[in-house]
């Protein structure tokens, strides 16, 4: 392969038609460079998950950690915005238990914090209260596996592609999040 004249010293190059196996074109060589190249860089575009700013968990706790996907598909629904910046991240904190007809959650409440030195945020859940529960009946029903989460509301941080999202539990609670996305249309309130 030959350098081309007024190649940069950030490596650019270019192919003369030298360059080119016999039997090959120049178009399908510049499709098949294309394609290859094309194919290299989600892979690039996907930031490092760099955790030495994080501390490790304490005794008795976890660090549960997650990167967003900076190259999501955007919604086959129109009416759904695709601005990441109306996005948001749901935490979803709770355990897998086995349990009856009734409407169960944990007590708890999750915090947002810094790291200190970097200005990182952080989420941390320091106690699972105890298991709240209605008390219906639930005759002939036996007990399933369903995930139980904190009550209260939705635990919402910004989508950030930039940094990954850590959060700190006690041993034995689970982690996991959704995707919230704003409609792309906002409507006028009403004076009265």
């Amino acid at each position: 392969m030959a350098v081309a004249d007024g190649g940069s010293a950030r490596g650019q190059h270019a192919i003369s038609d030298g360059d080119i196996p016999m039997g090959l074109c120049s178009a399908r060589a510049a499709g098949l460079a294309m394609a290859l190249l094309t194919a290299a860089l989600p892979a690039a575009a996907v930031p490092y998950l760099d955790l030495n700013p994080y501390p490790q968990a304490a005794a008795g706790q976890q660090r549960w950690v997650f990167q967003l996907n900076p190259l999501l598909r955007p919604s086959p629904d129109a009416g759904i915005s695709a601005n990441p910046a109306d996005w948001r991240v749901q935490l979803i904190v709770g355990r897998e238990l086995e349990v009856d007809c009734n409407t169960h959650h944990y007590a708890g409440q999750l915090r947002r914090e810094s790291v200190p030195g970097w200005g990182y945020p952080v989420v941390r859940l320091d106690r699972l209260g105890p298991l709240i529960a209605t008390r219906r009946a639930c005759p002939d029903q036996s007990p399933e596996r369903r995930f139980v989460s904190l009550a209260g509301e939705p635990f919402l941080l910004p989508y950030n592609v930039s940094l990954p999202v850590v959060v700190y539990v006690p041993e034995g609670v689970q982690v996991r999040w959704r995707l919230w996305k704003a409609e792309a249309e906002s409507r006028e309130a009403s004076i009265r």
